[in-house]
């Protein structure tokens, strides 16, 4: 296993796609050390993505592209706009509501960077907030994407951990808004300081009517789905299907904003998305086979447990593990190869497993906004029109928020089970 490990740490330091590094140190295995027939390549290789769960994810990416052409992005910023306007560095504070609304949609960190920066970031620079700021403040509100239900990480750790996908997701309520409550204070701090501007004027009777109503197509989105989901309706795949459908429906008909080649491309679009997060997951099956076959897990539990067995002492150490690798590795593929070896140590420990899942998740989200292989800082970048280094000093502030709030949930498990209590999923 020594060598592997040098094959992985070697891609991944060549800046290697994620999935190759994992598909090559998994094929150097089965070629000199397992003996294993390369006939089971294939079909390990298959095995890892054969699951009725994982077709949420396409469908969740194909709903959060139509509804992002269909312009209900939008009408979310606008109705953020009457929440939160007239609170001191307004435009900050619309964008950190209005990513939690879009995290209801779409479950995904970067596509809420990619569809509310490209109109707020703009329109932030044009106020007078330096571009570091504005796509600082997108980027790390965006971590708020794939905690608040629906979610396709969550998708994900369910597939690959066995536990249930509502649970998770009434799991994530309470997180996601301590994470919105942490940036918000920093976004007024920082306003205060620097005099941000904020909306002064009143609007009036009719204006906020308007908003409303053309906020409703977009708000009833996660109602649906989230209520359809806790109610037993349907299951998170038969969700993200609706998703899609609503998403149409509401572009075609409704709001006449979606033509036909929007749809065609958001079908091109969804299907190069979920195909690399397919990739990566298979990939990160067959070498969790590779692991498993080698007993690694068992040797990772064993010496953590001879570290420490003071739970709170192990949640400090996951900590900053986990924060470690959100930096340099990919969520999906961190999930897969994580979970199952920290999960059965923090039960053993007295965690209760839907309070370590969003520990974890949280922790790796954060790394979607933290250099190296921060994906929203790429795409926040070249919407603010400047450097990574730049973006990443712009985000920093708010990144320390993100960890704040990741604090809070950590050892305040109640803010994580209190739903899922209310809900039914635990006793």
């Amino acid at each position: 296993m020594g060598i592997v490990a040098l094959i992985f740490i070697g891609a991944l330091a060549l800046g290697i796609p994620i999935a190759f590094v994992l598909g090559s140190s998994a094929l150097y295995y089965y070629l000199f050390i397992g003996n294993i027939p390369l006939e089971m390549l294939g079909q390990k290789l298959y095995a890892g993505c054969d699951s009725f769960v994982l077709l949420a994810i396409p469908f969740f990416i194909m709903a959060g592209e139509l509804m992002n052409r269909a312009k209900i992005t939008d009408a979310l910023i606008d109705f953020s706009k009457i929440l939160v306007g007239r609170i001191p560095g307004a435009l900050a504070q619309v964008n950190i509501v209005a990513s939690f609304f879009f995290a209801g949609i779409t479950g995904s960190g970067v596509a809420d960077t990619a569809a509310l920066g490209s109109v707020l970031i703009p329109a932030m620079k044009k106020e007078g907030y330096s571009a570091e700021y504005a796509a600082g403040v997108t980027v790390a509100s965006s971590v708020i994407g794939p905690i608040v239900p629906p979610s396709i990480i969550m998708v994900i750790y369910s597939m690959t951990t066995g536990e249930s996908v509502g649970a998770l997701f009434a799991a994530g309520f309470l997180p996601g808004i301590s994470v919105a409550i942490a940036l918000m204070l920093l976004a007024y701090f920082f306003a205060v300081k620097h005099h941000h501007p904020r909306r002064t004027e009143r609007l009036s009777f009719k204006e906020v009517t308007t908003t409303l109503r053309k906020s409703i197509v977009a708000l009833m989105c996660p109602i649906v789905l989230v209520g359809g989901i806790f109610s037993g309706r349907f299951t998170p795949t038969e969700a993200a299907s609706i998703a899609c459908f609503y998403a149409m429906f509401a572009g075609v008909v409704i709001l006449r904003t979606l033509t036909i080649r929007d749809i065609l491309e958001s079908f091109m679009k969804a299907a190069v998305s979920s195909s690399v997060i397919l990739l990566i997951i298979s990939m990160a099956s067959l070498f969790g086979q590779v692991m498993a076959l080698e007993r690694v897990p068992t040797s990772i539990a064993n010496f953590i447990l001879s570290v420490t067995d003071n739970k709170y002492v192990f949640l400090m150490l996951i900590n900053v593990f986990l924060l470690f690798m959100g930096m340099i590795m990919e969520t999906g593929a961190s999930v897969i190869l994580i979970a199952p070896i920290l999960l059965p140590v923090a039960i053993k420990l007295g965690i209760h497993p839907l309070h370590f899942a969003l520990v974890m998740l949280v922790n790796l989200n954060v790394g979607l906004s933290t250099p190296p292989v921060g994906v929203c800082l790429f795409t926040a970048a070249p919407i603010a029109g400047i450097s990574l280094e730049r973006i990443s000093k712009g985000a920093m502030p708010f990144i320390l928020a993100d960890i704040v709030a990741l604090l809070v949930i950590t050892y305040v498990p109640e803010l994580v089970l209190l739903v899922p209590k209310l809900m039914g999923f635990i006793q």
